[in-house]
Order: C-alpha cells, then sequence, then structure tokens
C-alpha cells in the first residue's frame, strides 16, 4: 500500500531540493555590485520620505481592480469549461451573467482611463 506513495514522496523530495538548491546556488554565484539606483527606496513609483498621509493617484487603484477582475475570470472559467456538458443551461446562464459582471467592471476601467498610460 505504501509502495503508492513513493512516486509521491520522491516528487515532493525532489521539488524541495531543487527549491532549496537554486536559491542557495543563486547566492553564491550572483554577482554584487549594488549602484545607487538599486539600493535606493521605491514604494508605488513615488519617494517614500514623503507624508504619509498622501493621497494616491486613482489609476494605482483601478490596475489592482482591473487586476482582480481578469484573475477571477480565469479562475472561474477553467473549471466551468471542464465541466461545461454536466452542469446544463443553467450553469451556462449563471457564467453568462457573472461575465456580465465583469464586462461592466472592464468597462468601468476603460471609462476612467485605467488603460490609458502617460
Amino acid at each position: 500500500m505504501l509502495e503508492n506513495y513513493l512516486p509521491i514522496l520522491l516528487f515532493i523530495i525532489i521539488g524541495l531540493a531543487i527549491g532549496a538548491a537554486l536559491p542557495i546556488l543563486g547566492f553564491f554565484l550572483g554577482k554584487r555590485q549594488p549602484y545607487p539606483q538599486k539600493n535606493s527606496p521605491y514604494e508605488c513609483g513615488f519617494e517614500a520620505f514623503e507624508d504619509a498621509r498622501m493621497k494616491f493617484d486613482v489609476r494605482y487603484y483601478l490596475v489592482g481592480i482591473l487586476f482582480i477582475i481578469f484573475d477571477l475570470e480565469i479562475a472561474f472559467l477553467f473549471p466551468w469549461a471542464v465541466v461545461f456538458k454536466d452542469i446544463g443551461v443553467f450553469g451556462f446562464i449563471a457564467m453568462m451573467i457573472f461575465l456580465a459582471i465583469l464586462v461592466i467592471g472592464f468597462i468601468y476601467e476603460w471609462k476612467k482611463g485605467a488603460l490609458e498610460w502617460e
């Protein structure tokens, strides 16, 4: 019975070994040539030494919302596509409502100018 789990155990051990070995190799073999621009503090595209209560540009939040919209869409479309034949018309209508809500969010992003860069 336990021999059935041997491939899984080997997969986990090899994955952990590679996951630990690559950062260690990068640390020992990587170049360490810092320069002022690389070591400078960077936070959200502006200097971090200003007032903590300053306002963010609304585009920062709109890009975050845009990411969530498309991330959710992809996360729900794959399982839906797998069981598409089994869920019938109700599942199709439910997904179309979900996609319509996402399209409304996309249109909001578009109208606010989150897709335009300076």
